[in-house]
């Protein structure tokens, strides 16, 4: 990993971590609740997403009171769907990042309302911005929603459930993922930005630059799902060839999925070319996702 990036991963996630915790500590929740919400959270991960929002403010020279609250924001979101994910009528995975999932510890209706307590926490947080104008506020409510829900995420899971034992085209593959996994991407990236008082020309490049790293994403996760362990990947290895889901691998062969990541890869630096810095924290997290290793 480059040093700049791990210096600025260093300084962060433990903030990021520390917010989390208060986002989810403050007031009344029932205690069996707020313990399966905490151990999703505090189970660890890249931190790729709340990251992503703070690497946008810094590349571009902004500081904002409340860029942590909507880093955590979307990690809350992200947490969510991962509980859900894992459900025996999803995915049913009994491992998650090293340890066991979370309806494997706290049961199936406590997961599911885990799930649920995390992502209204998340608008809670937004609706709750003190250093950020009320249009602004308003703007990332809406994006989150749009990208959380049936035109993003949900949306995104609910085509990759029914692709399941079908023989999707690469196009089609694309359009999974684009939802599925790029569209929260999708989101940090444009949250900095507004954050950051950033202009049209500058988010219309921006949102460019997470449609392909979004792919980059998964097109590096299919390949770890192939190449990987169990130990190392923190869940089963292979897990969507027994779903016997589509993938790049399975699409375009491994040497081919790493064609295609080099091709998003280089277009997401492309995008990037307005930045003052060819050094920039954004092109430093475009690296980080093709090279990384789990």
């Amino acid at each position: 990993m480059d040093k700049q990036l791990e210096m600025f991963m260093t300084k962060h996630i433990p903030m990021i971590d520390e917010q989390l915790q208060q986002l989810l500590t403050g007031g009344y929740s029932p205690i069996s609740l707020r313990e399966s919400m905490l151990y999703s959270v505090k189970a660890g991960g890249k931190r790729i997403r709340p990251l992503l929002v703070l690497a946008v403010l810094e590349d571009f020279g902004v500081q904002s009171a409340d860029a942590l609250k909507v880093a955590s924001a979307v990690e809350l979101i992200h947490t969510y769907s991962l509980i859900h994910d894992d459900l025996p009528c999803m995915d049913d995975d009994d491992y998650r990042r090293g340890q066991l999932t979370n309806h494997k510890v706290f049961g199936e209706a406590t997961a599911v309302l885990a799930g649920d307590a995390l992502q209204t926490a998340a608008f809670n947080a937004l609706a709750s911005l003190e250093h950020t104008s009320a249009e602004k506020a308003l703007a990332l409510v809406r994006l989150l929603a749009e990208a959380s829900g049936a035109k993003g995420m949900v949306g995104g899971q609910i085509l990759d459930m029914e692709g399941e034992k079908a023989s999707l085209s690469l196009e089609q593959l694309e359009e999974v993922h684009l939802h599925k996994t790029g569209a929260l991407l999708s989101f940090c990236i444009e949250a900095g930005a507004i954050l950051a008082g950033a202009n049209e020309n500058q988010i219309a490049q921006l949102r460019s630059y997470a449609r392909n790293i979004g792919l980059a994403f998964q097109i590096k996760d299919d390949i770890l799902d192939v190449t990987a362990t169990t130990e190392q990947l923190g869940k089963p290895a292979n897990s969507d060839t027994d779903s016997e889901k589509s993938t790049y691998p399975s699409l375009l062969g491994l040497e081919g999925a790493r064609l295609q990541l080099e091709k998003y890869h280089t277009n997401a630096i492309e995008c990037l070319s307005f930045l003052p810095s060819d050094k920039s924290y954004l092109a430093l997290f475009a690296d980080y996702i093709v090279q990384r290793e789990l």
